[in-house]
């Protein structure tokens, strides 16, 4: 019998329902960012990736050519522009006393709008101030980096920095390290001024028994190895690491024990006793023992020519108020009354540091870029100078790439939050920068901000420019 069904009907439904289907398989994000060139930080590659965002985290990274059915609440063109993570600061402060308050939380807005996206605060008296910072940007009421923070330093009787935790017998210690747990810091500081080499040694330790990350300045009346040993997770400058390096660390060492020479008396000495079989094995060690250490050339270069530089017209001082001035003159005055030998000295220290921090380089130990700015400070204004402290590394002979791993591939490396942080990876919290311009030909070009991504929240050209502006000092 002839069939009288017309195929058309049925053609038609499953057309659409096809439709159907293909329609419901859409992917919907919050930011598309499309057609940009993503480094790689760890090899150095660049692919034209597309980058798809939701609720503050990487849901996807595919080919530009894949085309990705999607929609999505903000589309960016990346075409021509360079795709890093947001960069990391890893060693500031934010200290000065109640009174600048409201100056150190303007440095927030500075680091944003230097596509800084995440700070290691090395250690201050504003801890509370920074736990609140903190508090606000989680509930997005702040526009401000991620901070990660030390709380107070860890320093002995009569410690030079406010606010610092002194140690001088044991419970000292199991007392200083419950508060900063209690706050909770993400990592333990520790300062030279007044702890005794015992006491130091022991904190370093205890605080490793209870898992707690920990870095420092590390006394001169304890070696290198003795550090190390101890459990030293990094290495704030390169005083200690020259130390290290010297043939005669140990006839050093007695010598500052037994206070016949000083701190700065040392530094010529260990200068010249610099042995590079010695340093390589010291380098060995620090690499073997995941030991990272914050170079910090940029603000060794500032000081140590703070007898011929003009500072007063520096683009970054509008940005500073007086009270942050104020503390700048301290290391001015002293610069002013230092001898010729003193100058000339701290000058051939800083091309000394240049060297060494391309041979911990070379010999691969993790290096942390750090800006070491804030109040005090003079002259090393916070955003800014971690762009001027990458420009330096690469001065002195690292390359782009190694100079870019410093920021926030390694950083997040030796906090231990690389699962979320470091690179541009599914899954990963989006903290991003655009560049107009390719870093890895030239590292001054980390400064041509296109566009800051911080979680889901998108910062331009000009509203980069509105944050700055909005931080001039009244």
């Amino acid at each position: 019998m002839k069939n009288n069904i017309h195929p058309l009907p049925y053609l038609l439904f499953f057309t659409l329902f096809f439709l159907a289907c293909t329609a419901e398989k859409k992917n919907t994000y919050d930011i598309a960012i499309l057609n940009g060139s993503t480094i790689d930080l760890e090899t150095g590659a660049i692919a034209l990736n597309d980058i798809f965002i939701s609720d503050g985290r990487i849901q996807k990274v595919t080919s530009s050519e894949t085309h990705e059915n999607f929609e999505a609440g903000q589309t960016i063109d990346a075409t021509g522009k360079y795709m890093l993570p947001g960069f990391w600061d890893n060693h500031v402060h934010f200290r000065g006393g109640d009174s600048l308050i409201e100056a150190n939380k303007n440095f927030l807005k500075l680091f944003i709008a230097n596509g800084i996206t995440t700070v290691r605060d090395a250690g201050g008296d504003l801890t509370p101030s920074v736990m609140q910072w903190k508090k606000e940007y989680a509930n997005e009421d702040l526009v401000g980096p991620t901070i990660f923070t030390s709380g107070p330093k860890i320093d002995g009787p009569g410690a030079t920095w406010a606010g610092s935790l002194e140690v001088e017998k044991d419970d000292d210690i199991f007392n200083a390290l419950d508060s900063l747990q209690k706050i909770p810091v993400d990592f333990v500081k520790l300062y030279d001024s007044r702890i005794s080499g015992d006491m130091y040694l022991k904190t370093i330790s205890e605080a490793e028994n209870r898992n707690m990350i920990t870095s420092g300045h590390m006394p001169f009346t304890v070696t290198l190895d003795e550090t190390i040993g101890a459990g030293i997770d990094a290495i704030e400058h390169l005083y200690y690491i020259m130390k290290g390096c010297s043939s005669k660390e140990y006839e050093i060492t007695q010598r500052l024990q037994n206070k016949e020479i000083g701190f700065w008396d040392a530094m010529p000495l260990l200068m010249e006793s610099f042995s590079d079989s010695t340093a390589q094995n010291t380098f060995r060690t620090l690499k073997e023992n995941n030991v990272h250490v914050v170079p910090t050339l940029h603000i060794g270069k500032t000081l140590s020519y703070l007898d011929e530089v003009d500072h007063s017209k520096d683009d970054y001082l509008i940005y500073m108020t007086p009270g942050i001035i104020e503390t700048y003159q301290g290391r001015i005055n002293r610069a002013k009354n230092a001898s010729e030998k003193a100058v000339a000295d701290r000058k051939a220290l800083g091309t000394f540091f240049g060297k060494l921090s391309k041979s911990l380089n070379d010999a691969g130990v993790g290096l942390l870029a750090g800006s070491d700015s804030g109040a005090y400070n003079s002259f090393t204004y916070p955003g800014i100078s971690l762009h001027e402290e990458l420009e330096e590394m690469v001065a002195n002979g690292i390359s782009p790439l190694d100079a870019l791993r410093t920021s926030a591939y390694n950083g997040s490396k030796f906090l231990k939050k690389n699962l979320d942080y470091g690179s541009i990876t599914e899954g990963k919290v989006s903290d991003l920068v655009i560049l107009d311009a390719n870093p890895l030909e030239d590292i001054s070009n980390t400064k041509t901000l296109n566009k800051v991504i911080k979680g889901n929240v998108i910062f331009d050209k000009k509203q980069l420019q509105e944050l700055l502006d909005s931080t001039v000092a009244k």
